[in-house]
């Protein structure tokens, strides 16, 4: 099982952990209860069993200041084990790695003034328990039969095995749609870059498509992380079909943002991006916004883009992030790159003659490449 870490500040004053996200600690939450760890086998034969449980994810003083009876054990974890305990009354609180039980039938007393919106008392206890602490804390139910798990105001329910692979095996088809239209686009866009007719609609629409890979490729890193052992298959499909993406997202940016009403900061760009709703990224002049670019009538169409050349020079083989820095900063824009001559790249800081050989031919098959697969 692996190591939980959940954020708390009172705990050795480490910043890390203080500084990770509910999110962040409900996948590590996730990732110890997935199919094939001691705990899921612990939890199933609490289920099987047909009893109920609540088991803390960690202690520190918080938990114990909320805690009242129950006894001391200290022993190491075992899915037996758990099952067993889970037959008494009150509350099962582990370590943060989840490799030893230290208590059992604790009565737990969270502040009853935090909101919760549960009902039954076990999940409301858990509700307000992750909230007050910050320890993610698992409610089994005996009535519903059901596995919720709480981490700040997070609330997760597992599912079964079989329903969770279906929405992954679906969440790939749409995947692999979504990579044939984000691969259509943006060979569109590099032909246009060859030939200096890029549009904010074309730009748009390859951040689009980066986006929606971005955030259909994040729910499946989900299902992986839920599968457990059962989500190695869904892993390598969702590794082949996000392959070559590499940090083009980055790169488009970085190629075009300047173009806007002001430089943006690539990452200040990803963050607004990523805060748009579905209606919102399917809308190209907002996309074009968040790079600072303001759209005024039909401007989609006709104010011209100028690429600065970062994407298709890191797509040039074994040419370094910094050389490709020196080469858009000499040269300011792809259009002179493309035209530059052997003698003006080996002006260029650390570009000799091999090097400037390599990058002439690399952006020469880039643009046959290019070329051809736009009017092919």
């Amino acid at each position: 099982m692996g190591p939980l870490r959940p954020a708390s500040t009172d705990q050795e004053g480490d910043d890390t952990v203080a500084e990770r996200t509910d999110e962040d600690i409900l996948r590590a939450t996730l990732a110890a209860v997935a199919p094939g760890t001691d705990l899921r086998d612990g939890l199933e034969r609490i289920l099987r069993g047909g009893t109920g449980a609540l088991i803390v994810l960690g202690s520190d003083r918080t938990v114990e200041s909320i805690s009242s009876g129950g006894f001391q054990l200290d022993v190491d974890f075992s899915a037996t084990r758990l099952r067993e305990l889970a037959k008494m009354d009150g509350a099962i609180i582990l370590n943060r790695e989840g490799t030893h039980i230290l208590r059992a039938a604790t009565q737990l007393v969270p502040d009853p003034s935090i909101e919760t919106r549960e009902s039954g008392t076990r999940h409301r206890t858990a509700e307000r328990v992750a909230k007050q602490t910050r320890m993610p804390v698992i409610s089994v139910s005996q009535s519903m039969s059901i596995v919720a798990l709480y981490v700040g105001g997070l609330r997760h329910v597992l599912e079964a095995r079989a329903q969770i692979l279906a929405q992954a095996n679906q969440a790939l088809q749409t995947l692999e749609r979504y990579r044939a239209r984000l691969d259509e686009v943006t060979n569109n866009l590099s032909a246009l870059e060859i030939e200096d007719l890029v549009t904010i609609r074309e730009v748009a629409s390859v951040l689009q498509r980066l986006e929606m890979v971005r955030r259909i490729s994040a729910e499946i890193e989900q299902y992986v992380v839920e599968l457990g052992v059962d989500g190695r298959l869904v892993g390598l499909q969702l590794e082949e079909l996000t392959g070559g993406i590499g940090r083009d997202r980055e790169l488009v940016i970085r190629d075009y943002a300047s173009d806007g009403d002001s430089s943006y900061d690539p990452a200040a760009v990803l963050e607004a991006l990523a805060d748009l709703d579905s209606a919102e990224l399917l809308d190209l002049p907002a996309v074009a916004r968040c790079m600072g670019i303001t759209i005024i009538g039909d401007g989609m169409d006709h104010h011209s883009l100028s690429p600065s050349g970062y994407r298709l020079l890191h797509r040039i083989p074994r040419l370094p992030g910094a050389i490709v820095d020196r080469l858009v900063d000499h040269f300011g824009s792809f259009q002179a790159l493309l035209s530059a001559g052997l003698d003006d790249l080996m002006e260029v800081d650390g570009v000799g003659e091999a090097r400037a050989r390599a990058v002439r031919e690399g952006l020469s098959r880039l643009a046959e490449a290019s070329i051809l697969e736009r009017y092919s």
